[in-house]
């Protein structure tokens, strides 16, 4: 691991650092805020996953997260969206390739070498930053924005026991029937859609539920509001009954200036979570 930077913040660390990933088969590159609290002993994480074209950087930068995460005592990840470097495949397109890796392991070429996103998130880091820092694995939290809410929707229900709570920002809640889904589904696990369950909020929910507190904000006025689907995650919800908290914002749209209104609340709530 190198530390490309560590910078005071709010009385903790926000450093930036490097390693190379046995999952993706390149460097990667992840943002971890540890508060004040750390000095002491091991806090509680919390995750947050990124959305297309974004890097480490976006919601390190933008979210506002730090201030309130100091305030709780919980750490920060902010992990990449996708392998990058020489030698990684990538697409013309935004929304393929790199910073688009929507939390897959891909099986087909040219992204299959590189492109193990699931497996980067659910194994990799953790067992690095675990490894390195004062982190309390037994008190994790996940959340994301856009295409990381997807992520942080399906690694919750796909890893169960790991979190103890989970929540999204305008995530893509149905990919498996959207334009942000069945392209990049398809282009990295190939055209058998039963292969693509496994990553869509709304059938897991369905299929499965989920036993941990959940919270997801939508702004209404939210640009890409036809392609997240919201609609269709709160359909699954109530047909399971699971307890959740599904708001929408009136007249916020899918940018950091919304992540940044309501980033307080959900760091109080998962610190409710974590804590309990």
């Amino acid at each position: 691991m190198k530390t490309i930077s560590e910078n005071r913040c709010f009385g903790g660390m926000q450093g930036v650092y490097s390693h190379t990933s046995s999952a993706t088969a390149c460097d990667m590159t992840f943002g971890l805020f540890l508060p004040e609290d750390a000095q002491d002993g091991p806090v509680p994480v919390l995750w947050y996953l990124s959305g297309l074209t974004c890097t480490h950087e976006n919601a390190m930068v933008k979210a506002g997260a730090q201030s309130w995460a100091a305030e709780q005592g919980i750490a920060l990840i902010f992990p990449d969206t996708s392998p990058r470097g020489e030698g990684v495949a990538d697409d013309d397109a935004y929304d393929l390739g790199q910073g688009a890796g929507f939390y897959v392991n891909a099986t087909q070429a040219p992204w299959a070498p590189n492109f193990r996103m699931w497996d980067y998130i659910a194994t990799d880091l953790p067992d690095l930053v675990f490894k390195e820092f004062p982190l309390d694995a037994e008190r994790q939290a996940i959340t994301g924005h856009s295409m990381g809410g997807h992520g942080a929707l399906t690694l919750a229900m796909g890893l169960p026991g790991r979190f103890r709570s989970v929540s999204a920002f305008s995530p893509i809640c149905h990919p498996t029937n959207g334009d942000w889904g069945r392209k990049q589904l398809s282009a990295y696990l190939g055209e058998d859609e039963g292969a693509w369950a496994a990553h869509d909020a709304t059938l897991m929910m369905r299929d499965t539920g989920l036993d941990i507190p959940l919270l997801v904000d939508t702004g209404s006025s939210d640009q890409f509001i036809d392609l997240l689907q919201p609609e269709a995650l709160a359909q699954a919800v109530a047909a399971r009954r699971v307890p959740a908290t599904l708001r929408l914002q009136k007249g916020y749209d899918h940018s950091y200036f919304f992540v940044s209104s309501f980033i307080e609340d959900h760091v109080t709530f998962h610190a409710e979570a974590l804590y309990s």
